[in-house]
């Protein structure tokens, strides 16, 4: 009887914290409305959002009446699982309804839009030319917001210090200061203020304001959805074209090594594993495949070299911004695309892919592999990599999870790709484009179209929410329910 009552009130918490989150929603879907007054003849448009926060807010607020007042009780790691898994879900779903209300998007079509808006991966099947400003804003919100992660939000708005299992559930493992609570204020402090100086630096580059507005929400989400139908490339600009690397590459990297910098820590987040195996890896990547491949394909050394630095960046970032059409691309660089997009940016940031930590630390694993072998048997060396802004010391647990993610993630690829094998699209494109939704990416080689059967398209937002949950998460969250359904079953009988 007591368990009986113990679920009761753990789901009672679970959809009161998952209501507060969609009321928090309900604002954030109100946001694309500021923009009306400078494009008074889309006032048409207001009805869609204010509808479409008005109901959010209602089911928000019915969920959220099931929080008890007191909010003492702490969320453990599986029910932040739990409220991950629902947040993101109920999210994506009433994130539909101005696009469902404007009528000019099936759900399937809705769904994926909202999807890769929070997921932050960029892929679209909207025409951006057709589509109405307060859209393109919501689209660019939904990737700032998705960027930040919704546990970040609602800790540093509402749930406050308790939330530290929402926060962790959410792949989320580095704090900036001891309190949850103040980590997710300051990752929000930091994220705003780039965004101010991301569009104040784009308008001074000559980029209009709602563009700049955008694209500075976009890329600094690694998010890559933009207003133009070719990208940053619709500017010709080799100074905006700057401004946005620099945007990605901030986006990309750990709010913990921001705030080591900003603390004046900067030594010590240079030692970071993940920004020096970043630098390595495009270090040794883009005079390569620059002087092998798209240097004698454009037949320039400055364009090609230019092209080459911006879309590698991209997609090691996952943003998913371009400067140029690379469906005629030679296949080496397209692969390396490919490649680096699975590889993903850092922890801790607003990039997806499967992280470029685990990489690093898998390929330091091999290292210390071969090295051991030349060392005396009776030693017991201690191996350690920096992660954040601390010395690890790595067990045979941290490569043991490591390595289970890798392999999970590469089984989730293969499947994704096989369906769209299925569907008769080629292995090349077939690898490329479902590479780019679980990487939560947005490049594309021009598959991915509001044509698209309803299979693929799904198969898609399934990729996008996987890459950006960290599978475990949504397996963890997903098997603590129906756990939970089956023994509140069985001692209801």
């Amino acid at each position: 009887m007591k368990y009986i009552i113990s679920i009761k009130e753990k789901y009672r918490m679970i959809i009161g914290y998952t209501g507060m989150i969609t009321m928090g929603l309900a604002v954030v879907m109100l946001l694309p409305l500021l923009v009306l007054p400078a494009y008074p003849e889309e006032m048409f448009a207001a009805r869609y959002f204010l509808i479409s926060g008005v109901l959010t807010g209602m089911i928000g607020l019915l969920a959220a009446k099931e929080l008890k007042k007191e909010r003492s009780s702490r969320l453990t790691l599986q029910d932040g699982g739990v409220i991950v898994v629902l947040s993101w879900v109920i999210t994506t779903t009433f994130s539909t309804l101005p696009f469902l209300f404007e009528g000019n998007l099936n759900f399937t079509q809705a769904m994926f839009e909202s999807v890769s808006g929070w997921t932050t991966t960029g892929l679209s099947v909207v025409d951006v030319t057709e589509t109405p400003q307060v859209f393109l804003l919501w689209r660019s919100i939904m990737q700032f917001f998705g960027g930040a992660g919704l546990s970040v939000i609602m800790i540093s708005a509402i749930i406050g210090p308790h939330g530290v299992g929402f926060y962790n559930a959410e792949g989320r493992t580095d704090q900036l200061l001891p309190n949850v609570s103040k980590t997710a204020k300051m990752i929000m402090m930091i994220y705003s203020g780039y965004l101010i100086g991301a569009v104040i630096l784009y308008i001074l580059a000559g980029m209009p304001w709602f563009d700049a507005i955008n694209h500075g929400m976009a890329a600094l989400s690694t998010g890559g959805f933009s207003t133009q139908t070719d990208s940053i490339g619709h500017y010709q600009s080799f100074l905006i074209e700057a401004i946005t690397i620099v945007l990605m590459v901030i986006g990309t990297t750990n709010f913990v090594i921001h705030y080591g910098i900003i603390s004046g820590k900067v030594k010590l987040a240079m030692k970071n594993g993940e920004v020096r195996f970043f630098v390595f890896l495009l270090g040794i990547i883009i005079p390569l495949v620059s002087v092998v491949s798209l240097i004698p394909y454009y037949g320039n050394v400055s364009e090609g070299l230019r092209i080459t630095i911006f879309e590698f960046v991209s997609a090691l970032t996952t943003t998913g911004f371009s400067t140029v059409g690379y469906s005629d691309w030679p296949v080496a660089p397209v692969f390396i695309m490919m490649v680096l997009m699975l590889i993903g940016g850092g922890t801790g940031s607003t990039a997806g892919g499967m992280k470029l930590y685990r990489i690093y630390l898998l390929s330091k694993s091999l290292w210390w592999e071969l090295v051991r072998f030349g060392k005396p048997k009776n030693s017991v060396p201690q191996y350690y990599v920096y992660k954040g802004l601390d010395k690890l010391y790595v067990t045979e647990k941290h490569l043991r999870e490591t390595g289970n993610f890798v392999v999970l993630y590469m089984i989730t690829y293969v499947i994704g790709v096989s369906i769209f094998l299925f569907y008769g699209v080629s292995l090349k494109d077939a690898m490329f484009e479902f590479g780019s939704s679980i990487g939560t990416v947005g490049l594309s080689l021009g598959v991915t179209s509001p044509e698209l059967p309803r299979g693929m398209l799904w198969t898609q937002i399934v990729g996008m929410m996987l890459g950006r949950l960290e599978f475990l998460v949504v397996f963890y969250g997903g098997i603590t329910i129906i756990q939970d359904i089956k023994r509140f079953s069985r001692l209801n009988h």
